[in-house]
């Protein structure tokens, strides 16, 4: 059995030597092309959300290349940065907007702010001469006449 192991041992080192070697070539083996960001963020529109999902970094030795990862990140955070901007104008300018309208609708329509009752009864005018004047609520009998005061 022991002449068995060494025999498979022998054979299996000269098989792995011949194919480091290339089994008798004389040229080594090429070098392998670095990976490359193949398809980067658009520089041409804005990114969108499958841009980002679709994005694969090329890894390198140790992790993914630093090089690749820092114009991503740089170019993502830009994105964020100008999204960020335009959103604060948006609602400053919906502020404004809200200000000037409820500002408007203000100066048409004078509400008391600190009654708790119901609103005021607007006088009606005034009632011709000799006629009793109008009831100032359904079912209320008309207001007697004022006599003159002495």
């Amino acid at each position: 059995m022991f002449w068995f192991l060494l025999i498979a041992l022998v054979v299996v080192v000269a098989a792995v030597t011949l194919a480091v070697v290339g089994g008798g070539e004389s040229t080594a083996l090429p070098d392998a092309e670095p990976e490359r960001l193949t398809d980067p963020l658009p520089v041409t529109r804005p990114v969108h959300r499958a841009d980002v999902e679709a994005l694969r970094l090329p890894l390198a030795l140790r992790g993914y290349r630093m090089l690749d990862v820092d114009d991503a990140l740089s170019r993502l955070g830009a994105e964020l940065a100008e999204r960020d901007a335009r959103i604060a104008e948006l609602e400053a300018s919906l502020a404004g907007a809200q200000a000037m309208a409820s500002g408007a609708g203000r100066g048409l329509v004078e509400e008391p702010e600190d009654s708790a009752g119901p609103p005021p009864v607007q006088d009606s005018p005034p009632a011709p001469p000799g006629l009793p004047a109008p009831p100032t609520e359904p079912g209320t009998p008309p207001d007697a006449p004022e006599e003159p005061r002495r």
